[in-house]
C-alpha cells in the first residue's frame, strides 16, 4: 500500500479549501495512495465538529500513536534543537513507511530531515 502523510498545516489547508492540497488528495486517491494523518495531528487541529472536518477525516486514515512511534519521535526531539513533539511524530510516522509529508511548515520539517533523511517534504 502506498501512502502519504499529512501534517496539521495540510489539514488546515484542506479545511480552508486550498486548491493545491485538494489536488494532491484527489491525485493520491486516483492512483491508490492512502493519506495518513497521525492522531496527534488531529488533536492539534480539532476544534469541534464541522461538515468539512468530518469529510476530511473520512478521507484519510488516522494513525494511532504507538509506543514505537512515540520513542522515535522523542529521540528526534532530543536530537534536533527546537523540534516539536507533533512535528517529530509526523516525521517518524512518515519515516516508518517511506512517505512524503505535505505541510505548510516546510522550514521546520526540513530541519527534522537531519534525523529523518529519507522523508521527502512538500509544501501545501
Amino acid at each position: 500500500m502506498s501512502t502519504i502523510t499529512l501534517d496539521t498545516g495540510a489539514l488546515i489547508a484542506l479545511e480552508r479549501r486550498r486548491a493545491r492540497i485538494w489536488k494532491v488528495l484527489h491525485r493520491a486517491r486516483t492512483v491508490g495512495v492512502v493519506p495518513i494523518v497521525p492522531a496527534d495531528v488531529v488533536a492539534e487541529r480539532w476544534r469541534g465538529r464541522s461538515d468539512i472536518r468530518e469529510y476530511i477525516l473520512g478521507s484519510v486514515v488516522v494513525e494511532p500513536l504507538t509506543e514505537t512511534l512515540a520513542r522515535l519521535a522523542g529521540e528526534c526531539v532530543g536530537d534536533v534543537e527546537g523540534a516539536t513533539t507533533v512535528d517529530a511524530i509526523v516525521m517518524a510516522s512518515a519515516a516508518q513507511r517511506g512517505d512524503a509529508v505535505y505541510t505548510s511548515d516546510l522550514p521546520d520539517l526540513e530541519r527534522l530531515r537531519t534525523f529523518f533523511p529519507g522523508v521527502r517534504v512538500f509544501a501545501v
